[in-house]
């Protein structure tokens, strides 16, 4: 049965039944199991990657339809990393595969990875990349590298050395991370949907070429992708000096994130704190999504004031005195909760809620 299945590839020059063994014998985790994962894991899986590990702690939503092509409609509301499995064991029964209902953070993510010989990264915020790369660079992990954005895509290995002896990582791509709503992701700019199923798809290629040593991967080499004017192109990376990686493990825990962050105009906090401020006298929460966007929250607990009309609604008086903004993310709501600082100042406390409604979906009140 197993010769049969993987036939087609069995029989290409160069790779044989012992690139086949590889692959059987190698444990790969992806994190992120959305528009990049999704794709990756189907041809993953196909190929006949004996350990699969999935990681994502988000539901199906109506709006992932479009380009997480694991899902179905009468998957919304049950967890991604559950649905994808069962998909994925009716493709190959042959392998296994492990699903971590968690988030990416950097007190469990030394644990998740340390089993793996590659790590997938699909995930879609710069916090978690970081994380992601950190964590890889530690322990020596190589790590696949894939981001979409609008009609464009990315793809890079990181943490191999090339034949120079050079090994680059995220940082060297990115050494200084932008700061909080800097820069939207997916969710706020919108992606066209076959796009991720490209570049997800060129994802679980680098790792099936890493596994069985075959063609020249894309190790210390960035590949940009247009998919408008299918026009691509490639940078040579090169390690550089403008960041610190950490060398131990207390190292790594200790540029760990606090669950609340003070900055000097408003403050980051999670869903239990959200919850504990909403008991509070005197408390608005702002949703900033726009009118499109879904889940829908309960009009009486979450007020509905789109980005595009934040305008409007700071040119009003505002008498809350804890104004708590968030997201799909939580990128558009720092923006918000700067804005809103700058015409009150201290004389309000305002927040914003860390990883949006992505993150804490089910401790949400919808």
């Amino acid at each position: 049965m197993a010769s049969e299945r993987y036939h087609r590839q069995l029989i290409l020059k160069g790779f044989g039944e012992e690139a086949q063994l590889k692959l059987a014998s190698a444990k790969v985790l992806v994190i992120g199991v959305g528009g990049l994962g999704c794709p990756a894991l189907q041809y993953l899986a196909a190929a006949g990657i004996g350990h699969l590990g999935l990681v994502d702690d988000d539901t199906v939503a109506l709006s992932n339809l479009h380009r997480q092509v694991l899902y179905t409609t009468t998957d919304i509301g049950k967890l991604k990393v559950e649905v994808a499995a069962e998909r994925l064991v009716e493709m190959n029964p042959e392998i296994e595969i492990i699903t971590y209902p968690t988030y990416i953070q950097r007190n469990n993510i030394l644990n998740l990875i340390q089993d793996y010989h590659i790590v997938l990264d699909g995930t879609d915020n710069f916090e978690t990349r970081y994380i992601i790369n950190d964590a890889c660079a530690l322990l020596n992990i190589p790590l696949v590298f894939a981001a979409v954005d609008g009609y464009e895509g990315q793809l890079a290995i990181f943490n191999i050395k090339d034949d120079n002896g050079i090994c680059t990582n995220y940082r060297d791509l990115f050494p200084i991370p932008p700061k909080k709503g800097e820069i939207p992701n997916c969710a706020e700019n919108g992606v066209l949907g076959v796009l991720p199923g490209i570049i997800g798809s060129l994802a679980a290629a680098e790792v099936i070429k890493l596994i069985t040593e075959i063609g020249k991967p894309l190790i210390n080499r960035l590949l940009h992708y247009n998919i408008l004017t299918l026009q691509q192109y490639e940078l040579n990376m090169s390690s550089g000096s403008d960041y610190t990686l950490p060398h131990t493990v207390a190292d790594f825990l200790k540029m760990e994130d606090n669950n609340s962050c003070e900055i000097d105009s408003y403050l980051e906090i999670d869903a239990t704190q959200l919850k504990q401020i909403q008991q509070k006298p005197s408390t608005l929460i702002i949703d900033v999504r726009e009118e499109f966007e879904v889940p829908l929250l309960n009009p009486d607990l979450y007020k509905k004031i789109p980005m595009s009309k934040l305008d409007e609604f700071l040119a009003q008086e505002v008498t809350a005195y804890h104004v708590i903004f968030i997201c799909q993310h939580g990128i558009r709501s720092i923006t918000a909760a700067e804005n809103f600082h700058k015409k009150y100042g201290t004389s309000k406390k305002v927040y914003s809620l860390k990883g949006g409604i992505a993150k804490w979906r089910n401790h949400l009140t919808i």
